[in-house]
C-alpha cells in the first residue's frame, strides 16, 4: 500500500517531531532521546516518553521518575532487555548497587518485585540469577523491609514450579549438603535453608526457598 502526502504536511509532520523530542546528551554522545506527548487535551497529561537510549541509559531509567504518560515503563523493560542485552545480571548488579543508597531501595525492591511476578523464569532457570535473588532477600532482611521480603516470599511461592529430584548418596552415613528448616514445632512447612555450593544437591538443581 502506498499513502501520499503533500509535501507541506510532510515538512510540517517532520517540524512537529523535531520540536516535540528532547535529546539527552552526554560528553557530547546522545545517550537518550524523549518524545513529549499528550493523553488528551486538556493539558493535565502530558510529559515526556521514552523513545530510544543506550542500554547503559535505559537501565539507569529504570530509578528514575517515570512521566505520567509513560507509566510502564519499567515494564516494557522486563519484557524487552533480552533484544540489547547480553544478561540479565546486567540489571541484577545495578539493582544491587543502587539498593545500598537510602533514596533508591524503595524504586529497586519494586522494580525486583515486579521482575519476580512478570517473569520469574528468568531466576528459576539460571544459577547466576538465583544467587541474585537470595543475596537481594537477604538485603531485605538486613535493612528489615520486612513488608517487601513477605511480597517476595509470596511471589516466589506462586511463581515456582513442581519438581522432583533425586539425590543418590554412596552411604547411609554420606553428607546430603543441604539442611532443612521448619515443620510442625515451627508452624510452617519443610523448606531448604542452605544448599553447598558445587555439591550434588546444588547440581541436582537444589535451591534455597524449595518446599519440600
Amino acid at each position: 500500500q502506498f499513502v501520499c502526502i503533500a509535501q507541506q504536511d510532510y515538512w510540517r509532520i517532520l517540524n512537529h517531531v523535531e520540536k516535540n523530542t528532547h535529546k539527552v546528551e552526554e560528553e557530547g554522545e546522545i545517550v537518550m532521546v524523549k518524545e513529549h506527548r499528550e493523553l488528551d487535551r486538556s493539558g493535565t497529561r502530558k510529559g515526556h516518553i521514552v523513545i530510544k537510549a543506550t542500554p547503559e541509559r535505559l537501565i539507569m531509567h529504570l530509578i528514575e521518575e517515570h512521566s505520567i504518560v509513560d507509566p510502564t515503563y519499567i515494564e516494557d523493560f522486563l519484557l524487552t532487555y533480552r533484544t540489547f542485552l547480553t544478561s540479565p545480571l546486567e540489571v541484577g548488579n545495578k539493582l544491587l548497587e543502587w539498593f545500598t543508597v537510602d533514596s533508591l531501595r524503595d524504586k529497586v525492591t519494586r522494580v525486583v518485585l515486579l521482575w519476580v511476578n512478570n517473569h520469574f523464569n528468568d531466576f528459576e532457570g539460571d544459577p547466576a540469577m538465583t544467587r541474585f535473588l537470595e543475596e537481594f532477600e537477604k538485603n531485605l532482611e538486613d535493612t528489615k523491609m520486612k513488608g517487601h521480603l513477605r511480597l517476595l516470599n509470596i511471589a516466589c511461592a506462586a511463581k515456582a514450579k513442581w519438581r522432583q529430584i533425586t539425590l543418590q548418596k554412596p552411604s547411609r552415613d554420606s553428607p546430603l549438603f543441604f539442611s532443612l528448616l521448619g515443620g510442625s514445632d515451627k508452624g510452617f512447612g519443610i523448606f531448604v535453608e542452605t544448599v553447598e555450593m558445587g555439591s550434588k544437591a546444588a547440581e541436582a538443581g537444589l535451591k534455597r526457598g524449595d518446599q519440600v
